[in-house]
């Protein structure tokens, strides 16, 4: 069990003593960059743990304004978000619509991306539409991470640079992020994740809260985008029995998929007092469910994206981790308590997991030690306020 706090930054600065030789004139003198687009192709979770280089970029380019290009769908985690100017969005639905429904939609957010008329492009992703659109969407400037499994001279030309990511199974995923900015030796860093929403998501938690009689509340999200990350219904069922007996309501949030519905109805099953429990499974979308889990006393649940939504919001946890990659994964600066399967049993290599697996490595945590975590860190909570 790993007890944390929020920490200072302390890992390796990404910035450089000075710019990169390689830089344009125009990167030297900050405040004349008028636009810039980050690249970040991934999940839910990866484009929040963006929002540090966004924070970094805003800092030291008061004067542009910064456009993203995710995957459609993902942009909800930039909504309300004040260092975002523009969303872009690879729908990637597209692809099973036809060729001329993929050609028109392709073609749709080419020319979009055109008017931006970049002056820097920061590719976080390693796909190869990526690297094309920093080839030929011609920005000043554009830089890429080396992976190695792009080590080749066409990856490298569509990059104006590239930068090693040496070591970066080692640190966390925020810092992995910032390494790319170090040939541009910026002298403002931010290291910390924001979890943004709009007043129209407060409103209808505002709602929600009334009908449901939410003030007090600890926030159980027991699901994630893969089934093995998750931990036992009758882990959870205990955990919230364990609760309810001792007065606490709990609120269940999930998301729409029928995997995660059904998982839900059956920890709901075996819970002895359902009054005390909210079930709001599939209800909320995730800037909403980010104001529930900024108004909770207690965030539990596993490695999934509401778990670094809770971390952004500084809201106590207590999470149960998998053969994930712990220094890349856990929750950033914030405080919470970790259960790690593998101090219960062996887990597999992180980049050996089979995400289909049916085995649920997190069943080896023993639902002791997760009611122990969870009144350690209301007492905590009583004790401090």
């Amino acid at each position: 069990m790993t007890i944390a706090q929020p920490s200072a930054f302390s890992a390796r600065s990404c910035r450089a003593v000075l710019p990169d030789s390689r830089l344009p004139n125009l990167l030297l003198h900050r405040d004349q960059v008028q636009r810039i687009l980050v690249i970040k192709l991934r999940h839910f979770g990866d484009v929040l743990l963006i929002t540090p280089l966004l924070g970094t970029l805003r800092a030291n380019y008061p004067n542009a304004l910064i456009d993203v290009l995710v995957y459609d769908g993902t942009e909800a985690m930039l909504a309300g978000n004040r260092d975002v100017y523009l969303a872009y969005t690879v729908d990637r639905s597209l692809k099973r619509q036809g060729c001329k429904a993929q050609y028109r939609g392709e073609k749709a957010l080419w020319n979009s991306l055109r008017t931006g008329h970049y002056d820097l492009v920061i590719n976080l992703s390693d796909q190869w539409r990526a690297a094309l659109y920093c080839r030929f969407l011609k920005p000043t400037f554009s830089l890429g991470f080396g992976y190695p499994k792009r080590n080749n001279r066409l990856w490298q030309a569509c990059h104006s640079l590239l930068v090693p990511v040496v070591g970066h199974n080692q640190q966390h995923t925020v810092l992995n992020n910032l390494d790319i900015l170090t040939p541009l030796a910026l002298p403002a860093l931010i290291t910390t994740v924001t979890q943004a929403y709009r007043q129209c998501d407060i409103d209808e938690i505002d709602r929600l809260s009334q009908r449901h009689h939410l003030t007090d509340f600890v926030l159980i999200q027991p699901t994630a985008r893969w089934a093995f990350k998750t931990w036992s219904v009758a882990g959870f069922t205990q955990v919230i029995n364990h609760l309810t007996v001792s007065g606490e309501t709990v609120v269940l949030t999930g998301g729409r998929t029928a995997d995660e519905i059904a998982m839900i109805a059956a920890i709901l099953v075996g819970c002895t007092l359902p009054q005390r429990v909210v079930n709001l499974v599939g209800r909320l979308d995730l800037p909403e469910l980010a104001v529930l889990i900024d108004r909770a006393k207690l965030f539990i649940g596993v490695d999934s994206v509401p778990m670094h939504m809770a971390a952004a919001l500084q809201t106590p946890s207590v999470v149960l981790f998998g053969p994930s990659n712990l220094q890349q994964w856990s929750p950033w600066q914030a405080p919470h308590t970790l259960l790690w399967a593998g101090d219960y049993r062996s887990l597999p290599q992180p980049d050996e997991v089979d995400t289909n697996t049916p085995e649920r490595y997190l069943d080896a945590i023993p639902i002791d030690d997760v009611i122990r975590a969870v009144d350690h860190q209301l007492v905590s909570q009583a004790t401090s306020a």
